[in-house]
């Protein structure tokens, strides 16, 4: 939850480098709270039925939709790439298969340019 919480305080927070624990985290916890929300939604009646989800689950995805963008943009700088990558996910089927390997992949060992490393031990 810790790592889902260090999202959210860096809202907007493009620069640096998050390690894979955070990013897939903060999917975790991301995936768990929309899946309640959209089962509060149908519970409360007011999901709409031709889409299954209703105002609270909306209200949640606006809420974590930048959060969301900054976590996979600084995940990107821990593999060297650019936040520009994140568009790479828009090319269907094959974009989305190779979104998900840059997330995967173990960030660079040492610094690069967008930050220290991430899993350096600080004294």
């Amino acid at each position: 939850m810790n790592w889902y919480l260090k999202v959210l305080n860096q809202y907007a927070d493009f620069n640096g480098r998050a390690r894979r624990k955070e990013y897939w985290m903060f999917v975790l916890f991301n995936v768990l709270f929309a899946f309640i929300a959209m089962i509060l939604d149908n519970v409360l009646g007011i999901a709409f039925e031709n889409i299954g989800y209703g105002p609270i689950y909306g209200l949640y995805g606006l809420a974590v939709f930048i959060p969301g963008l900054a976590v996979g943009v600084r995940r990107l700088h821990d593999t060297g790439k650019s936040g520009w990558m994140l568009l790479v996910g828009l090319i269907p089927i094959i974009g989305a298969i190779w979104l998900l390997v840059l997330m995967a992949t173990d960030g660079d060992s040492g610094d690069n340019k967008y930050g220290q490393n991430t899993k350096a031990v600080t004294a």
